[in-house]
């Protein structure tokens, strides 16, 4: 196992390391995920595939009379694989840019810029992630929460969408997110969503005294409810449209439509609930930085990751669906 923060100690490089810092800032997951180094691509046409089993359902434990036998019951596994996948960009630079003094701020910018969007990249993937739909990609929770167990809300809705809303409604709110979380196995380690929903969390928390912050690695000030970490999920790569959506043509009585809806995700970060997959003996990030020494007046760096995610429990993570915030 291994985090973004391990695999800054381990590399010598200060554009590898400052690369590598521009991940955790930007990223409350990636900062705090652990990847499993576990995957060799091998030869011969062999794949990034990670295998493993996930647990559907929980154990049992019973009482037993005297000469009595327990009544047998084994824990629901299913196995799955996921496909590592490459992801990040590439920037181009031209060398008169270079020869007149402004080099350094360009790389920091391109890098920085490039770093963000590759970010913006990983959360959508982690939320809304469908290898079926776009082969390139790997599965997110999305696919791997609906229909479980852990699926909450579905056939209702909560009004937050105004500050008269939440002033009626943030007691039942509070309930709900209380029972949907006692279906999850322990305290998750954030809940995610997107901006006006993390800002509608935040109001329902200063009205109950449950807001709390804390500082991260880098002296920054973070919002929890409770104790759990909120973390605003961005926007998509190269869009203003949010990683989690606002849907306006839900029916979640089955007959009348409810217009700006959207969900609120929970994820327990650790190898035996959710986490990331990489390669074994590599790089988590790796930079290319453009070679100005050769023939050529445009010169090309990029950023780049390979990594998967993988939910080994299905009671490590869930879904608060139907959150009316617009």
């Amino acid at each position: 196992m291994v985090t973004l923060e391990q695999a800054k100690l381990n590399t010598q490089d200060d554009i590898q390391i400052g690369v590598i810092d521009e991940f955790r800032k930007s990223s409350f997951i990636l900062d705090n995920i652990a990847f499993d180094d576990a995957v060799t691509p091998g030869t011969n046409g062999a794949t990034l595939t990670y295998g493993y089993t996930r647990l559907i359902t929980q154990p049992t434990a019973a009482f037993r009379e005297i000469n009595a036998e327990y009544t047998a019951q084994e824990v629901t596994k299913q196995r799955y694989t996921t496909e590592l996948k490459p992801f990040g960009g590439s920037f181009q630079i031209d060398r008169i840019i270079a020869n007149t003094g402004g080099l350094v701020d360009e790389l920091s910018l391109q890098v920085q810029q490039k770093v963000k969007a590759a970010k913006s990249l990983f959360h959508d993937t982690v939320i809304n992630g469908d290898s079926a739909v776009d082969t390139k990609s790997f599965d997110g929770l999305n696919k791997a929460i609906t229909g479980s167990s852990t699926e909450y809300n579905t056939g209702s809705y909560i009004d937050l969408s105004s500050s008269s809303a939440v002033d009626s409604n943030y007691k039942l709110f509070l309930d709900s997110i209380d029972e949907f979380l006692s279906n999850l196995d322990g305290k998750p380690s954030f809940l995610g969503g997107n901006s006006k929903l993390i800002t509608k969390i935040k109001s329902v928390a200063r009205r109950a005294g449950y807001l709390t912050q804390s500082e991260d690695a880098f002296g920054r000030k973070v919002d929890a409810y409770d104790g759990i970490v909120l973390v605003d999920l961005g926007e998509r790569s190269g869009s203003n449209l949010p990683v989690v959506s606002i849907v306006d043509t839900r029916k979640p009585n089955g007959t009348d439509i409810v217009t700006g809806l959207t969900d609120l995700y929970a994820a327990n970060l650790s190898l035996d609930g959710f986490h990331a997959v990489s390669l074994a003996g590599q790089d988590l990030v790796k930079i290319w930085l453009p070679d100005f020494t050769t023939s050529g007046a445009v010169k090309t760096g990029e950023v780049e990751m390979v990594a998967a995610v993988a939910l080994k429990a299905t009671k490590s993570a869930g879904v608060f669906r139907n959150i009316k915030v617009a």
